[in-house]
């Protein structure tokens, strides 16, 4: 990633916060910021993917270099400003697979693919309603929805009713060569001993008589059939395998009744092996330990609960730690969005999606919770993933 772009544009613009009437000016800042010291690992820099508020084409791209101890902000329309309409609309999730980069851009019904380095576009691969990505023996794997975008309460029957699917996707050739019908609305996937496990999640189907999807869609990857549903519980999201084939699965709740759960199920013996009682928004695993963050919407409320700050020992199936920011610094953020961990140092990064109107916060913090640097970043920050040739790109 060049760092020779030493300027800053300044554009303001009007923006809804989804359906309310109230705009807001924001000043949109693209430029280059010293953080820190460098830093000389495996791991070069990471690439921190902002969903941008849907329906206006915000989704952009930070880059921070360990190396220059820079944080670069926008760097995909820096290195494509022929693109029309930049990224797009709402960044779901972001993957290196070899020398390529892959961006899952929801709302555009496209995965953006471009150079992990230089950032520059290679294509793009067509999938509508699009939402996360694994990858597997040179081929990426795609979930969808399917259907359209459905905002609350637009959706039709026929939108609530629709399976979803995971597309197949050659890596070489950027070309969908298969595709495999699951639940409806399924969201993160994982890849464990030449099978897929898809969660999903049903998302459509809040306050209509369906009711949410409550199953793990299991997908042969040989034949590309799914095999199996596995209940676990509703509205599911996360969906992430350890070491040992226990797959992490993470319920949202109904927003209502029942709140956002934690599941243990093991995939060698078929079976469920532990529930947890922890809020999960997003969630990391590094080895044998579980990042998870949340900070759950009650409907009955009308608002969010306290923040989730928790690690999980994968191993012993314990909460080890409930609340690894140590130094206060929780109270600052707003909106707990997205988390990743340094595979190398440690270090644990946090984003705060503050509104998801004004242009959120990346936190870093050491591994005693204390935290390191804040920067802004862009709207809405979520996805983050590391750059280095040595290390296990997730």
């Amino acid at each position: 990633m060049k760092t020779s772009f030493y300027y800053i544009i300044i554009i303001s613009f009007a923006m809804a916060l989804f359906n309310s009437c109230r705009e807001d000016e924001v000043i949109y800042i693209k430029e280059v910021v010293p953080v820190t010291q460098p830093e000389f690992t495996s791991v070069e820099g990471f690439y921190l993917l902002n969903e941008g508020v849907m329906q206006h084409d915000l989704a952009s791209l930070d880059y921070y270099n360990y190396a220059t101890g820079e944080y670069m902000r926008d760097v995909y329309t820096d290195a494509n400003p022929t693109v029309v309409m930049e990224l797009g609309d709402v960044g779901n999730d972001i993957g290196i697979y070899g020398s390529k980069m892959y961006m899952v851009i929801n709302c555009s019904d496209k995965v953006e693919v471009v150079d992990k380095r230089t950032v520059k576009r290679i294509g793009q691969i067509d999938i509508p309603n699009c939402r996360y990505i694994k990858f597997y023996q040179g081929y990426a794997y795609v979930t969808s929805y399917v259907g359209p975008v459905v905002l609350d309460g637009e959706g039709s029957d026929d939108d609530v009713y629709q399976l979803g699917a995971v597309f197949k996707v050659d890596t070489t050739t950027l070309q969908v060569v298969d595709k495999c019908v699951v639940g409806r609305q399924p969201d993160e996937l994982d890849i464990v001993d030449g099978k897929i496990y898809v969660a999903n999640s049903g998302g459509y189907s809040q306050g209509a008589k369906i009711g949410y999807e409550n199953t793990v869609s299991v997908i042969d990857i040989e034949t590309f059939k799914e095999i199996e549903r596995i209940p676990i519980a509703i509205n599911l999201l996360g969906c992430k395998c350890d070491r040992r084939g226990i797959l992490w699965v993470s319920s949202r709740g109904d927003y209502h009744v029942t709140p956002s759960m934690l599941y243990a199920y093991d995939t060698q013996k078929h079976r469920m092996v532990k529930s947890f009682d922890v809020r999960v928004g997003n969630m990391w695993l590094d080895g044998d330990s579980l990042y998870v963050i949340s900070k759950e919407w009650s409907s009955l409320s009308q608002g969010y609960a306290n923040g989730t700050y928790a690690i999980i020992n994968t191993k012993t199936l314990e909460v080890v730690n409930e609340q690894f920011i140590t130094d206060g610094t929780d109270a600052r953020i707003v909106q707990p969005y997205g988390i990743a961990v340094n595979p190398i140092t440690k270090d644990i990064y946090v984003t705060d999606g503050l509104n998801f109107v004004q242009f959120g916060f990346l936190y870093c913090f050491g591994q005693d919770g204390v935290m390191k640097w804040r920067i802004r970043a862009g709207n809405i920050p979520a996805h983050i993933v590391f750059l280095g040739d040595n290390i296990n790109e997730q």
